[in-house]
Parts: C-alpha cells; sequence; structure tokens
C-alpha cells in the first residue's frame, strides 16, 4: 500500500514552522492562570531563550539558503523565502503575546504578590540617591561609552549582548561634532538590582533593571554632550559552527576558532526598544546588514531571559510549584551493594520521579570497587559541577581504565566540553571526541568487574544525559542491568566508537547509523502486515520530534492498513495526522508541563508478544542516520508493565496534553466533564512524593 500521490508540502508540516509551534504552547504555560506566577514567569523566559536559539540556528540557516534562491530545508520543497515569510508574521505574534502577558499580567500580578519592579518614574528620591550612587561606584568604572568616526567606527557587538544607542548633540573635547555614541552593558553585571530592604516596602522584593539605570545617568558617560536619547538593542547572529571534517586535522582547535567566530556571526535578528526614532532603527539595521523584517521592536527588556533569576525568589512557596521527594526504586532500596542488587534484576529509573541517584552512586561505586578494572562511558552535557565527572577522575586516578567519548559538539556546550576532556585528561583518562559528522549521542556506561576470577559486565543505558541538575526537570528512562548479552553489546559499541570498527552480531542494541532507521520500518512494516492479516496491530511512540520522511511514510501505511498508531511528539512533528485517506488511524500529542518530557519509548504489539523499547534517539533524519545513538529492549514483564503503564498514563492526559490537527495547529485538550488526568502529577503520586 503506498501513500497518496500528495504535494509535499500537503504530506509534510514544515520543520521550521513545527517547532515554533511548539514555542507557542511553551507560552501558553506562561499564560496558564493555574500555573504559579513564577513558574509562569519561568516559561516566558523559556519562550526567550528558544526564540534565541531558533534565530541562532534555524533561521539563520533559512537566510543562508534565501540569499542563494534555494528551497527551505525538509521534504515539503517549499521556497526558503516563503517559510521565512510565514514563519516571520508567526514570530511577530509570539513577541507581541510575550511582551503584553508581561507588562499587563505578570508585572501587575507580581506586583501585588510583593516582587515589584520599578520603573525610573516610581523611584523614590532615597531610592534614586542610592541607584545614582551604585551606578557611580558599581556601574560606571566597567562602562566603555563610544563615540564613532572615521577612526573609530562602530564596534563588534557580540552575540546577544545588551547595548544602547544614544542620540548625542554638541561637541566633544576636540571641537568635533558627535551625533551618535554607544554604551554596551558589561556581561559582568546583573541585569536585574534589587534594593536593599531599608528601601524596599515591608515584605517586598523591590527591584530595577540595569538598563533604567544606565539609561537613567547615561548623559554622565558623554560629559559636555547633550544626550537627547538611549535606546537598548539586541542583535542575535548566525551560532552554526562549521567544521570540514576532511580539512581538519585538530578538532579542539578548529572548535575553539569556530566558538570565537560564532560570537561574531551575522546577525540576524535585531531587537530595540520600542520609543527608538526611525532614523536610530535605520542606522542599526544598515550597519548590521538587516531588512526591516529583521527588526522586532518590543516593549520591555529586549532580552526577556533577564528575567530567570526572579524565578530563583524562594520565600514565595505559594508562587512556586510545590516541592517534591524523589523517589527510589524497591529493588534498590536494600544494604546490599548496587553490583548485588543488579546480579538479580534489572532496575528502571524513571526521572525525575525517581532520584538519580542511584546512577550517580553506581558510577561512584565502579570508582571505588577494588574489583572494578574499567569504567567507559559517553558524556553530551553534564553540567558545570558533575559528580559523575568528578567520580570518573578519582577512578583514573585509582589507576583504573577510564575511557570517556566526549561530544565536543554538543550545541551550546562546545567551550564546556573542551574544558571537561581536559580535566579527565589530566586525571589519566583515555578521552576520546565524537566522530565529526555524526555526532555521539548516546547515553550509556560500561562497568567491567572481576568476580571469582571471572570477568563480568553491568551497564548503564538512558535516554536522558549525564546530567545531575537537569534530571530533576527533565522526564527519562535510565537502566541497570547486569544482562550478559546487553553487556556484551554494549562492549561492542564501545569498541565501535573508539576504534571506528564495525560493532557486529549485536544481540539486544539497536544503534544509529547502522541498524536503527531499518530497525524501526521493519517493525513499522511488520504492524502493518498484522493488520493486513486482520490481526490486532498498534504502535505507541514517545519521542522529542518526529521529522524522517520515510518514518513519516511508514504510519501513513500502517494507517491506511489499520494500524491504531498513537505518537506522543513534544516539539517537532512532520507528520499530518487525522487526514482522511492519509493518516486517519495517528493521533498526536504534545506533553508539556511542569518538566520537559524528553525520554523515548518505542512500543509495537508485535501480534501480543509486545515489544518496548527506550533510545537515546528521536525519529528525526539527524538521529537515524546521522548520529551514533542508542536504543536497548526493556524485557523483563514487570518493567514492561511499568512502561506501558506509563505510556497509557500519557495518552489519557486531558489537563496538559496538545493535539496535533492535520493544518499543523494546536489545540489543548480540557478535562470537560471528564476527570482531570495530569501525566506528571499522577507519576509524581506514583514514584514519589509532593508536598
Amino acid at each position: 500500500m503506498d501513500v497518496p500521490s500528495l504535494p509535499p508540502a500537503d504530506l509534510y508540516i514544515n520543520r521550521e514552522l513545527s517547532m515554533l509551534e511548539f514555542n507557542k504552547r511553551v507560552l501558553a504555560l506562561a499564560q496558564d492562570p493555574e500555573v504559579p506566577l513564577l513558574e509562569r514567569l519561568r516559561f516566558l523566559c523559556i519562550t526567550s531563550t528558544n526564540l534565541d536559539e531558533f534565530f541562532e540556528i534555524r533561521v539563520a540557516a533559512l537566510k543562508q539558503r534565501m540569499e542563494i534562491g534555494a528551497l527551505a530545508q525538509g521534504p515539503e520543497k517549499l521556497p526558503a523565502s516563503q517559510v521565512f515569510d510565514v514563519l516571520r508574521t508567526r514570530m511577530m505574534s509570539v513577541v507581541e503575546q510575550q511582551y503584553r502577558l508581561l507588562n499587563d499580567v505578570m508585572f501587575p500580578e507580581l506586583w501585588s504578590a510583593g516582587v515589584r519592579f520599578l520603573r525610573s518614574e516610581e523611584w523614590t528620591d532615597e531610592q534614586s540617591a542610592w541607584l545614582k550612587d551604585y551606578f557611580r561606584n558599581q556601574v560606571v568604572p566597567v562602562l566603555t561609552p563610544l563615540t564613532f568616526d572615521p577612526s573609530r567606527p562602530f564596534p563588534r557587538v557580540l552575540n546577544k549582548s545588551l547595548n544602547f544607542i544614544v542620540r548625542l548633540r554638541g561637541r566633544d573635547a576636540y571641537g568635533r561634532r558627535r551625533h551618535r555614541g554607544m554604551v554596551q552593558a558589561p556581561r559582568s553585571l546583573p541585569r536585574i538590582i534589587e534594593l536593599p530592604d531599608h528601601l524596599s516596602s515591608p515584605g517586598c522584593h523591590d527591584l530595577v533593571f540595569l538598563s533604567s539605570v544606565i539609561r537613567m545617568h547615561v548623559d554622565e558617560l558623554f560629559p559636555g554632550l547633550k544626550v537627547e536619547g538611549c535606546y537598548q538593542f539586541r542583535v542575535t547572529r548566525n551560532s552554526n559552527l562549521y567544521v570540514d571534517e576532511e580539512e581538519v586535522d585538530d578538532l579542539v582547535r578548529a572548535l575553539e576558532g569556530e566558538l570565537e567566530a560564532s560570537r561574531y556571526g551575522a546577525a540576524v535578528r535585531i531587537e530595540v526598544g520600542h520609543e527608538c526614532p526611525e532614523d536610530l532603527q535605520e542606522f542599526l539595521l544598515d550597519h548590521f546588514g538587516l531588512q526591516e523584517h529583521d527588526m522586532y521592536l518590543v516593549e520591555g527588556p529586549v532580552n526577556l531571559n533577564r528575567l530567570a533569576t526572579v524565578c530563583e525568589i524562594d520565600d514565595y512557596p505559594e508562587l512556586l510549584y510545590p516541592p517534591f521527594t524523589q523517589g527510589t526504586p524497591e529493588q534498590l532500596m536494600t544494604d546490599d551493594d548496587v553490583f548485588s542488587i543488579l546480579k538479580k534484576k534489572n532496575v528502571l529509573l524513571f526521572h525525575p520521579y525517581h532520584s538519580f541517584s542511584p546512577v550517580i552512586d553506581f558510577i561512584k561505586a565502579a570508582s571505588s570497587d577494588a574489583n572494578v578494572l574499567a569504567i567507559k562511558i559517553t558524556l553530551y552535557r553534564t553540567g558545570a559541577k558533575s559528580p559523575i565527572v568528578d567520580h570518573l577522575v578519582n577512578a583514573a586516578r585509582a589507576g583504573k581504565e577510564v575511557t570517556v567519548i566526549i561530544e565536543l559538539m554538543a550545541r551550546f556546550d562546545e567551550a564546556a566540553n573542551i574544558s571537561l576532556a581536559n580535566r579527565l585528561q589530566e586525571a589519566g583518562a583515555h578521552v576520546v571526541y565524537g566522530l565529526v559528522g555524526y555526532k555521539t549521542h548516546a547515553k550509556m556506561t560500561l562497568v567491567v568487574r572481576r568476580e571469582h576470577g571471572t570477568l563480568h559486565r553491568y551497564v548503564h543505558l538512558g535516554t536522558g544525559n549525564y546530567h545531575h541538575s537537569t534530571s530533576r526537570i527533565y522526564t527519562d528512562y535510565g537502566y541497570l542491568s547486569s544482562d550478559e548479552e546487553l553487556g556484551e553489546d554494549v562492549h561492542k559499541i564501545f569498541m565501535q566508537l573508539t576504534s571506528l570498527t564495525e560493532a557486529r552480531d549485536l544481540k539486544q542494541m539497536l544503534t544509529s547509523p547502522f541498524n536503527l532507521f531499518d530497525a524501526v520500518i521493519a517493525k513499522i512494516h511488520r504492524e502493518t502486515e498484522h493488520a493486513k492479516a486482520g490481526r490486532e496491530a498498534r504502535i505507541i511512540a514517545k519521542v522529542n520530534s518526529l521529522n524522517e520522511p520515510d518514518v513519516v511514510n511508514a504510519l501513513y501505511e500502517a494507517s491506511q492498513a489499520g494500524v491504531k498508531v498513537d505518537l506522543i511528539v513534544r516539539g517537532i512533528c512532520s507528520l499530518r495526522p487525522g487526514v482522511l485517506g492519509l493518516s486517519d488511524n495517528i493521533s498526536v500529542r504534545s506533553i508539556l508541563g511542569r518538566f520537559l518530557e524528553h525520554s523515548r519509548i518505542y512500543y509495537f504489539l508485535n501480534d501480543g508478544d509486545e515489544e518496548f523499547y527506550c533510545a537515546s534517539a528521536d525519529w528525526m533524519e539527524r538521529n537515524l542516520k546521522r548520529r551514533n545513538e542508542t536504543c536497548f529492549p526493556v524485557r523483563q514483564k514487570s518493567l514492561k508493565r511499568q512502561l506501558k503503564r506509563d505510556l497509557d498514563l500519557y495518552l489519557d492526559d486531558n489537563t496538559y496534553a496538545w493535539i496535533l490537527h492535520g493544518d499543523g495547529s494546536y489545540e489543548r485538550l480540557e478535562p470537560g466533564q471528564s476527570e482531570p488526568v495530569n501525566a506528571q502529577t499522577e507519576f509524581l503520586s506514583l514514584m514519589g512524593s509532593s508536598s
């Protein structure tokens, strides 16, 4: 059965448009009055950082295609300019909603709650005096005011930095007329200043933006000149890194050079205070080589993420989600050491409902156990202060064979990973970098232990990174096992990643870019054949993104054969569900809430012999064909029941679930007359506890 012969644009939803729809769903959480106020502010900040990355990576690539008249990326075969025009309209709408929400709703509600952002016209005489002193003593010493002439051209502006364009009148100390100046806000200064208690209202946090303080006192930076206006702006630049694997002989040095260059990449967006006069807007556009459609006029801070620090105020517990206590699987709640426990049974962890501590403890135990000979691990993102890295360093210093595969090209973590690699190498670990062109996105640890003269392997496999901080806010699965076949497979995969030789005859694991794609397609086709034969057929997949065209087409074919397909896709989804004759039997939902849904689970009914897989890979072309990814089966009956329960709960959610329609739009579910179901809240009740 073939997919209907429809134009590609009708078969697939454009990736960029789908990504922007995801950010609109995050914005909906910021707009939701049922969400605690500071958590709503946090979601608003997330929409800002998401948009930043969207411009830095996706819009930047799109604009490059527009310059050469190419099509946008993706199977839809749409002109890049057409996609950009639609994106621009929708992005403008998102930005307008962001600032309307901030100014009309959040600032007033925060004020009522005791978190008060003071405008300059609201400062008392005492506050004004304190802020003037703060400006002169804390700000001026690190500021560099600039004016322009042929010998002093417009300075280089760092990506996403806060800057001010200043209108001037008069002559400088050398008798030359000055019309414009500029001030760059130092990155070392906090963007939000909290007034001391004696200047704040009782029981309140009185806050002032650094931008307001600079604007109010900018005339002190240009003595002898008259300041006629001061307007904030921020430039977003192309942050894609370009490393030619055929030309590079030292990846670290090449990457360090690219990181430095990306801070000053081509401008793709400029945000400017809405009160900035048109002639200064045109001046900025001309300087950065941008057009009017690249400018976003905003009424408020040009970087909403400046407000993120306010979300950490903890003396208003009613403005935050209630705290929760992470649980621990019953198998681990004994005095036995982790190796003895894993000899008896496998353990499935579901973060953040289960603590990440068992993973850290597993690596800690391996680092200090005299019988452990070797530890191998892949690291994609770990965080600045990682206990796992500390344990790996200790293990290496203790003389154990420690092999760490570090992905230097983990986007926006490149510099941190270079530093991490250096630290591990200094401790004596074998550090291997991910292969250029094939990011190592797999999440796995292998421990080799001598027991009674025989070597045994223990593994941890996961859907998420070895990052103890994000493990409290990302949902992910972790699997601890001493299964011999699984251990042998993981050993072969590590050998492949270090020696670049083929991992042959894997018994359980599936890997990209080798057999995972073919296996996914084959399993979808198997369900299709079951449906054609009149047997019940079912597919459930929970992934972060889905855009691989062949997978989408296989799912269309399965739907037409009668396979019931339920997809839980947090972000990008190129598949159009519910289209008559194409995808009638496919539903797609996106779950958003307190935690970021990050786990990947593939389920196939398989004529009653149910298969469950957890993976590091989304169903995206890059993950299935251009990355090193791992996918592992969960075969223990009790753990399969747990995964099925989890999937069913996601499919029952009628509170924080959005349903994707065939036109690419999303609709949030409401309980109506039904009992409200919030999957994340249910998981907290089942595995942890909240208070």
